[in-house]
Order: C-alpha cells, then sequence, then structure tokens
C-alpha cells in the first residue's frame, strides 16, 4: 500500500468514526463536538487538495511507506 493510499484510508476512518460518535441517532453516540474533528478532516482533505502538500503523507513516507504515483 502507497502512502496516498494509506492517508485516505486513515482520512475514511476518522470522518466515519466522528460521525458515528457524534450523531445523537447512533448507537455509539457520545457527543456532538465529534462533528468538529469531522469537519477538520474534510478541511484538511481540502487544504491538501489546493497546496498538494498533506502531513499525513509525509508522516506514512517517514514511518516506511512509499510514495504512490
Amino acid at each position: 500500500m502507497t502512502s496516498w493510499q494509506m492517508v485516505r484510508v486513515v482520512a475514511g476512518t476518522f470522518i466515519l468514526l466522528s460521525l458515528a460518535l457524534g450523531i445523537p441517532g447512533s448507537p455509539i453516540f457520545m457527543n456532538q463536538w465529534f462533528l468538529a474533528f469531522t469537519a477538520f478532516v474534510g478541511v484538511n482533505i481540502l487544504q491538501s487538495g489546493i497546496t498538494k502538500w498533506c502531513l499525513m503523507e509525509t508522516i506514512m513516507r517517514k514511518l516506511g511507506l512509499k510514495a504512490g504515483d
């Protein structure tokens, strides 16, 4: 798996988990403030698309994952 693929897996996991924890109808609802984390992940995805730089991808590469094409 490449670094850009892992970034998308992590972002998708964070989004789904924070939605599950932040939506009142969810069986694992904790607090609506988890929706702020969803927004944070979305803003970071938007920023990386505009600037072509992603901190999470940099971290993944330093952990040994190869860069994608």
